[in-house]
């Protein structure tokens, strides 16, 4: 859901029109008539438009923005040689907000004044989605283990989580209490004993309640008011007043993707994330007016957002475009979404429901709804999906707020080998070895029979010194 390099209201970093609405050949993707009736592109699924789909998609990925990252190597370099000086500096220029050494950390005074003011409803749904996904995350916990046998070996693994963890939360006209949910559980349930937030503050100097309120209930530590690049990069280097973390987590716009991306090596991140997508797959036993409210879902994030519907079946093709226009009438966000879906929107004709699996599985998308007839066993055919929400009543906003999985999830194709944010992601695995000299002296001719095929003469003395009164 919410990892994105652009949030809503932070698009114009973006351009909205690509390289594929130029091409000659884009009517075959996308008719002229079908343009005239709605914002939704339908398709027949070919490998030729199978192969456009997922360039366009591409495009989307941070990687693709390089014109951008000068700027953000600037400003990490800035705050890494001049600490609070530049991170103040930046958030007086980007925020128009003065913070300093004294106001630049969020007090429990304005927590508690937080506290008088949220929705008694909102803080009540928050704790009761902590339950959820503190309860599925727990099941996540890695422990150390140790194997030892008699002849005087002990192999194992010690986890340790993590000393300090950086959760960016992103601010702006779009305020992500989930995310701070989803970010700070599975830090807290690996152990890791602070975890600092940033997030920008407001024209007035405030962070927003909501934001406050899941904070604090999820158990953050610190929070600073600083967004953007140079937030990163304080959590990145520390400074005068910002701890330096371990790690960083978080979604944020393209300038927050590509810092990330630059302090990478100095601290570990989770990834550099995309715009969201979602891919639903269903066949005829669809409701389209579920399958389209799914969609839009997405679509509204920003106009880089992706919604793709793969389908066996033309006529829940037609209908869901017909849908798609009715909710598009009364829906909020519909600029945005209109603007998603004349770019990223696709609704693809599959011949078979095997092309339809080959297909999401070359997709790879952050979400995946399946919506067909034995749901359960389309699935076990999926290899690459961030989240997969099997039936019709398995709508994807369920992951994003409520059910307990993470909503940290790989984009831009890189569910083929990435997964979603988990305790994994906070924990440390050092390896055990113990030798007692009779457990040694049967193998040490070999070790040093390696060592010596590699050349590494000094690893091989030193196993040898061990014995070598004995040989």
């Amino acid at each position: 859901m919410i990892l994105s390099a652009a949030a809503p209201g932070q698009t114009a970093l973006f351009p909205l029109r690509t390289e594929m609405q130029g091409r000659k050949d884009y009517p075959e993707i996308r008719s002229k008539q079908t343009r005239e009736a709605n914002d939704m592109q339908i398709i027949k699924l070919t490998e030729e438009t199978r192969k456009n789909i997922l360039d366009q998609l591409l495009k989307r990925s941070p990687s693709s923005y390089q014109g951008y990252e000068e700027r953000v190597n600037a400003i990490v370099e800035q705050v890494r040689e001049k600490g609070d000086e530049a991170v103040f500096g930046y958030t007086k220029q980007f925020d128009g907000v003065e913070v300093s050494a004294q106001t630049v950390r969020v007090t429990q005074v304005e927590i508690d004044e937080a506290y008088r003011h949220v929705e008694p409803g909102f803080l009540d749904v928050v704790r009761k989605a902590l339950v959820n996904i503190r309860g599925y995350h727990e099941k996540q916990r890695k422990y150390s283990w140790f194997d030892s046998t008699e002849n005087g070996t002990m192999l194992g693994q010690k986890i340790t989580p993590l000393a300090t963890v950086g959760v960016y939360v992103p601010g702006g006209k779009a305020v992500y209490p989930s995310s701070v949910l989803m970010n700070v559980v599975p830090a807290k349930v690996a152990g890791v004993p602070r975890i600092v937030m940033t997030t920008p503050p407001g024209k007035d100097g405030k962070i927003p309640v909501n934001t406050l309120i899941a904070a604090n209930e999820a158990g953050v530590d610190e929070i600073y008011k600083v967004g953007g690049a140079q937030a990163i990069a304080a959590l990145a280097f520390g400074t005068e007043s910002i701890p330096k973390a371990d790690k960083i987590t978080g979604p944020g716009n393209i300038y927050v993707a590509l810092a990330k991306k630059a302090v990478f090596g100095h601290v570990s991140i989770d990834s550099v994330a995309g715009p969201s997508e979602i891919l639903v797959l269903a066949d005829e036993t669809a409701n389209p007016r579920y399958v389209a409210a799914d969609l839009l879902s997405q679509a509204e994030h920003d106009e880089m957002a992706s919604a793709i519907l793969v389908t066996t079946s033309e006529t829940l093709a037609k209908a869901v475009a017909e849908e798609i226009e009715g909710f598009l009438k009364t829906l909020s966000r519909a600029e945005i979404i209109r603007k998603s879906l004349e770019q990223y929107g696709f609704i693809l004709l599959a011949d078979s429901l095997d092309d339809a699996v080959e297909t999401v599985n070359e997709i790879a998308s952050e979400h995946l709804e399946i919506v067909t007839k034995d749901a359960f066993q389309v699935m076990t055919r999926i290899r690459n999906a961030g989240a997969i929400f099997i039936g019709e009543y398995s709508s994807e906003p369920l992951g994003d707020y409520f059910a307990g999985p993470n909503h940290v999830l790989p984009t831009n194709g890189t569910a083929k080998f990435f997964s979603a944010l988990s305790v994994d992601d906070f924990i440390k695995k050092s390896s055990i070895v113990y030798y007692s000299r009779e457990a040694l002296e049967p193998i040490h001719r070999d070790i040093i029979a390696f060592a010596e095929a590699e050349q590494l003469t000094a690893h091989a003395n030193s196993i040898r010194v061990r014995f070598e009164e004995q040989d």
